[in-house]
C-alpha cells in the first residue's frame, strides 16, 4: 500500500521538496558516501518517542518554506505543530506528554500532505493514509511478551452489492494449530474510516491478545468488516429516507452483512454459530450500524455494544453540534415505529445478554446516546450506559474495548 503511494504523485512531491534521501548521484572517482554515490542526506529518526511520552517528527525537506505535523488523533494539536528547520534542511517538531496508545500523523510541507518517509507504520482511512505512532505505557494495549494471534486482511465477494469486499479478521493464540471452535465478535468502525483501523490505530489485535492472556477475556474470533458502502448514510441505516415521506433505500451495509460477510466468516473459521456466541459492537457510525443490525435481528446477537454513538439522525444534531435533549414523550420516533415488533418482542429479549453503551461527555453525540439508551430502556432492554471523560476519539475507543470485552461469552 505505502509503495503504491510513493510510487505516484506523492513521489514527485518528496522530489519537489527535497523530501528524504537525496537523490541517487552518477559514481565519481573518489567519491564519498555509499559506493560514491555521492552526497547523502542527513540521519534522521522520525518518529521518535521519548520516555516521558513526548513524541519528535523529522523530515528532511530542505526546499520547503513551512512544515506542519497534522494529526486529529493528538490532543491539542489543531491546525499543526509547528516544525523548525535545522541547518541540515531538516524540519523538526515535538508534541506531548501524549497518554499511551496510537495516533495518526502526516507531514504539511507548503500545504501538500505527505507520509513521514522515515516511519514503515502506517494506518488506512476510506480515502487516506497516515502514519502511524505508538506511544507505550498501557498495560492493554501495548506490544507485550504473550501468545499472540493473528490478523488476516480477508477479501471476499458481496453478492448483495456485487463487488468484491475487504475484511480484517483476528484469530486466537493457538488457532492455526487446534480444532476447536470459538464465539465470535462482530467489531464495525466509524465514519471515514476502514477495515484496517480497528486493528492500526485501534490496537486490537493487541488489545484481545493481553486480555486473552490475562484471562480477563474469553478467545474468540473477531471480524472487522468494512462499513461504508454507497448508501452507508453515515450510519443511519435503514430508516432515513433522502426525500421526507418517501420509501427508505435499502441498508446496503446490512444487506451485506447479513447476506454475505456473516455467513462467509462463519463458514470459513471454526465459529459457533448459535446466538449465545455471537457479539456485536461498533463505534460511531459503527455504533449506530450495530443497532440497525442487531435489534431487527435480536434473534442472531446475545451481546451489543455500543461506542459514541446511538441511533444517528433519529434526535437531531451530530458531530458538527450537540444535539438539544429529545422530548420522548411527544411520541415514537420513526425508527422506533418501524422497528416496533423487534423492540417488543420479549421472547427475543430472553437470550439477550449484554447492552452496553458509552460515550464521552465532551463528545456532542452524548444526548444521542443517552436518548437511545432510553428508546431502549423504554421498551424493556436493560441497556446501560456509562460517560466518560473525553470526547470522540481513539482515546476512548481503545478503553471502550478493553471494558467491554471482557463481558463477553461468559
Amino acid at each position: 500500500m505505502l509503495k503504491r503511494v510513493l510510487s505516484g504523485s506523492v513521489a514527485a512531491v518528496f522530489i519537489l521538496f527535497g523530501i528524504g534521501s537525496a537523490p541517487a548521484q552518477p559514481p565519481a572517482a573518489g567519491g564519498s558516501g555509499r559506493g560514491g554515490r555521492g552526497p547523502q542526506a542527513p540521519p534522521i529518526v522520525s518518529p521518535e518517542v521519548s520516555a516521558d511520552r513526548h513524541i519528535t517528527f523529522r523530515i528532511n525537506a530542505p526546499n520547503a518554506q513551512n512544515v506542519r505535523v497534522t494529526g486529529g488523533d493528538i490532543p491539542n494539536n489543531g491546525q499543526g505543530a509547528v516544525a523548525t528547520k535545522g541547518a541540515n534542511g531538516v524540519w523538526e517538531a515535538t508534541v506531548g506528554p501524549l497518554e499511551p496508545g496510537a495516533y495518526r500523523y502526516n507531514f504539511n510541507v507548503d500545504g501538500i500532505s505527505v507520509v513521514d518517509p522515515r516511519n514503515a507504520a502506517i494506518s488506512e482511512s476510506l480515502s487516506n493514509v497516515s502514519s502511524l505512532v505508538v506511544v507505550p505505557g498501557s498495560d492493554n494495549f501495548d506490544t507485550k511478551d504473550v501468545p499472540h494471534g493473528a490478523v488476516a486482511s480477508v477479501t471476499y465477494y458481496s453478492t448483495a452489492l456485487k463487488k468484491f469486499r475487504r475484511m480484517h479478521v483476528y484469530t486466537p493464540p493457538g488457532y492455526e494449530n487446534g480444532k476447536d471452535k470459538y464465539p465470535v465478535f462482530y467489531l464495525l468502525h466509524g465514519a471515514g474510516d476502514n477495515d484496517d483501523a480497528w486493528t492500526s490505530v485501534g490496537r486490537a489485535g493487541f488489545i484481545f491478545d493481553n486480555l486473552i492472556a490475562a484471562k480477563k477475556a474469553k478467545p474468540m474470533i473477531v471480524i472487522m468488516p468494512a462499513g461504508h458502502t454507497q448508501n452507508s448514510m453515515g450510519g443511519r441505516g435503514a430508516g432515513a429516507a433522502a426525500v421526507p415521506g418517501a420509501p427508505a433505500p435499502p441498508d446496503e451495509f446490512t444487506q451485506d452483512f447479513l447476506t454475505d460477510l456473516m455467513p462467509y466468516a462463519e463458514s470459513h473459521y471454526r465459529i459457533i454459530t448459535d446466538r449465545a456466541h455471537r457479539a456485536i459492537a461498533g463505534l460511531s457510525m459503527g455504533g449506530s450500524q450495530t443497532l440497525n443490525i442487531a435489534i431487527p435481528h435480536l434473534d442472531k446477537f446475545s451481546y451489543i455494544g455500543v461506542f459514541s454513538s446511538g441511533l444517528l439522525g433519529s434526535f437531531g444534531g451530530g458531530r458538527g453540534g450537540a444535539a438539544p435533549a429529545p422530548d420522548l414523550s411527544a411520541g415514537p420516533t420513526p425508527w422506533e415505529t418501524q422497528h416496533l415488533a423487534e423492540l417488543d418482542n420479549a421472547a427475543w429479549k430472553k437470550g439477550l445478554k449484554l447492552v452496553w453503551f458509552s460515550t464521552g461527555k465532551d463528545d456532542t453525540l452524548i444526548t444521542t446516546s443517552r436518548a437511545t439508551v432510553e428508546v431502549l430502556n423504554k421498551h424493556g432492554f436493560n441497556a446501560s450506559f456509562r460517560d466518560s471523560p473525553g470526547a470522540h476519539t481513539w482515546l476512548n475507543w481503545r478503553n471502550y474495548l478493553v471494558e467491554f470485552t471482557p463481558q463477553l461469552f461468559q
